[in-house]
């Protein structure tokens, strides 16, 4: 099979596009009644060309193994309007091309939107093409010779610097076969592009067909789609079902990267569709109005680019008006560049390291470009140097450390194998293998919150978190330094900005496990903590224990310790916690403590009484402890939380227990 490739005009006004596309394939791409009436390009259109492969340079293979060298080229052309109305329509058709030719009039030479469409595709990143001078047949040779020294003057330092200058007249046919071979001698250079096994479809077009309903076109920039199977629809988020596909007014059964497709979609109604939405495999692209951007000014503008500064934001066959938030600097002069984030107005749905153009909000003047590095992004504090430094990791490092840098920025929610595919430009199943290699080397910690809910996160992320638990029970332990534990769910409050007591729970069970906090599911600790009790507070201490497991079931009063405590007496209510926390006493309720023996003991006792399944009033109750009715109703009320009893009208009977038989 042909291999599948895009190639795209670009070039000036009347310097001739179509007319060179329509002498390559025969096709007339102006297909509006008003390009046609007014001579002039104003949308995309499109065309196809099959070209056999240059003799002794086969091409190589595509990713997916289809168009193995020596089968030649299939070749979706897609011709952009040249006038400066229109470049928001020519960066809609630019965005997924493989092979640029530039379109260049001899009786013109080179204009404005020759040398602004040449930038467009430079941010692009495009690398293949040719230069088509035009008209050839209407200027002499000295004319051609001059124009010709001009135009290596414009492309140099450029992916153009040594393409060769073809020399055409789409009126006298001269120079077409030519052209021709030169295009097929640069598809054989393009290099397969990364197998991603997830399809993309920007999209430029829609229109309804009788009879099948809507249908949207594009160029696959990514993966494969067949028929009857499911796509998102972006940014909406809804799914919808491939009812067809046709390449090239053929219908197939399938398309994949490098195809124009047209895509008949079930349940999409046409005035739904615009420009710049996207088809894409479910759950891999992530609509978002903030970008983190790598962002170039070019350098024949005539002022910077500067911090706040409102742009067009071009990325698939969007555009998107936003504004500029310059990460490491106030101003990126002319030729230089920077970090920054895009605030959006609307939803964009981009990918790691895909290109981007930007233009002034009057859409007049092409500012820059560059390339997306977060495609979801959040606010990033401007000359924050440690996130910084984590940000351009994502450009200069290696896949491992794209990934985890995506894991860090992932934060306390973890994230997850579409966020490395999409934020990190890793195919899904190379996504897995690099999440078990970064567990396994402990970059990477698997957190389990419930057997249904599991997550991965950054090993510094999971340092911080527990720097945070240890530093919140340290302040507890400070403020209450006689208390031994404190209520574990007065320490989640301290993390409430997390906003997931979950997670919060699971870490505290892992640095329970870890052995750096002692407790239980009620109550914990640092290891390292000790209460701090003065000698004279121990004493007190023993007295208040004493007293209590004297008392039985008549305890005294709290209170009643404030002249044995002297100077001590504020502290009266903590030595009460730290006496429950060491196990001592129980409290039952308000100022009700119980020696936890005495605990212990009324539990027994009333259990055996009520055995037999007889109830008991808390009469009976107050009798069979021998203690009085002040303290016997807040003690049968106890042992009813506490789940012993359970009150059925004025008796109580064993919790679970039917009453007997009268």
């Amino acid at each position: 099979m042909p291999r599948d490739l895009i190639l795209g005009t670009a070039g000036h006004i009347d310097h001739g596009k179509t007319s060179l596309v329509k002498a390559l394939t025969g096709i007339d791409c102006d297909r509006l009644p008003e390009e046609k009436a007014r001579g002039i390009t104003i949308d995309i259109g499109f065309a196809t060309l099959e070209l056999p492969s240059p003799s002794g340079a086969p091409e190589p293979p595509s990713p997916s193994g289809r168009g193995v060298g020596g089968e030649g080229f299939r070749l979706g052309i897609i011709d952009v309007p040249g006038h400066e109305r229109f470049i928001k329509n020519m960066l809609a058709g630019a965005t997924s091309v493989d092979v640029a030719v530039l379109v260049i009039a001899a009786d013109d030479s080179i204009m404005p939107q020759t040398r602004e469409h040449l930038e467009i595709l430079k941010l692009l990143g495009l690398r293949h093409g040719v230069i088509a001078l035009t008209k050839c047949d209407l200027v002499d040779e000295t004319t051609l010779e001059v124009v010709e020294l001009e135009i290596r003057d414009l492309v140099k330092g450029s992916f153009l610097a040594e393409a060769p200058i073809l020399r055409t007249s789409a009126h006298t046919g001269q120079g077409i076969a030519e052209l021709k071979r030169a295009i097929a001698e640069v598809c054989g250079h393009v290099e397969p592009r990364t197998a991603i096994d997830w399809f993309r479809l920007p999209i430029d077009r829609s229109f309804i067909v009788q009879g099948h309903g809507t249908v949207v076109t594009g160029s696959v920039i990514s993966g494969s789609v067949k028929v009857s199977e499911e796509v998102e629809w972006l940014p909406r988020g809804d799914k919808a079902r491939v009812r067809g596909l046709q390449n090239h007014d053929q219908a197939v059964d399938e398309v994949h990267r490098g195809m124009r497709a047209a895509i008949n979609l079930a349940g999409v109604h046409h005035e739904d569709v615009i420009r710049g939405q996207e088809l894409a495999t479910p759950g891999y692209l992530r609509p978002s109005r903030v970008v983190t951007v790598r962002l170039h000014c070019l350098a024949d503008v005539k002022r910077p680019i500067k911090h706040r500064a409102p742009v067009r934001f071009h990325a698939g066959t969007s555009e998107i008006m936003g504004a500029v938030s310059l990460l490491d600097c106030d101003t990126i002069a002319p030729g230089q560049w920077g970090l920054a984030q895009i605030f959006l107005d609307e939803p964009a749905t981009t990918t790691w390291g895909q290109p981007f153009v930007v233009r002034g909000p009057s859409a007049t003047v092409t500012l820059g470009g560059g390339q997306v590095l977060q495609p979801a992004a959040k606010k990033i504090r401007r000359r924050h140097l440690e996130i910084l430094e984590r940000v351009e990791k994502l450009w200069t490092g290696n896949a491992e450390e794209r990934a985890l840098t995506v894991a860090w920025f992932g934060g306390f929610g973890g994230f997850t194998q579409a966020d490395l595919v999409r934020g990190a430009n890793l195919a899904p199943r190379q996504a897995l293998d690099l999440i078990e290699q970064l567990k396994r080397d402990k970059k990477l910690v698997h957190i389990v919150i419930s057997p249904a809910r599991q997550m991965f996160l950054h090993a510094d992320v999971v340092n911080e978190l527990d720097q945070r638990i240890m530093t919140a029970l340290g302040k507890l332990h400070d403020d209450f330094p006689l208390m031994t534990s404190h209520d574990r769910q007065k320490v989640q409050s301290q993390l409430d900005y997390i906003g997931d007591d979950q997670f919060v729970h699971a870490a505290v069970d892992r640095l329970l496990k870890a052995k750096q906090l002692v407790g239980d599911l009620r109550r914990v600790a640092r290891a390292d903590f000790k209460p701090k009790l003065s000698a004279n507070l121990r004493k007190l201490k023993d007295k208040v224990v004493a007293a209590y497991q004297e008392a039985q079931f008549q305890p005294p009063e709290p209170d009643s310790f404030a002249g044995l405590a002297g100077g001590n007496a504020a502290n009266l209510k903590d030595l009460y916690e730290v006496c429950i926390a060491e196990g001592f006493l129980v409290h039952i309720a308000d100022t009700i403590y119980l020696h936890a023996d005495a605990e212990a003991a009324m539990r027994r006792r009333v259990t055996e009484r009520l055995q037999s399944g007889q109830g008991a009033t808390v009469a009976e109750i107050r009798d069979l402890l021998g203690t009085t009715r002040k303290y016997a109703v807040p003690l049968c009320e106890y042992l009813d939380r506490a789940g012993v009893t359970r009150r059925e009208g004025d008796l109580r009977f064993l919790a679970g227990a039917a009453p007997a038989a009268t």
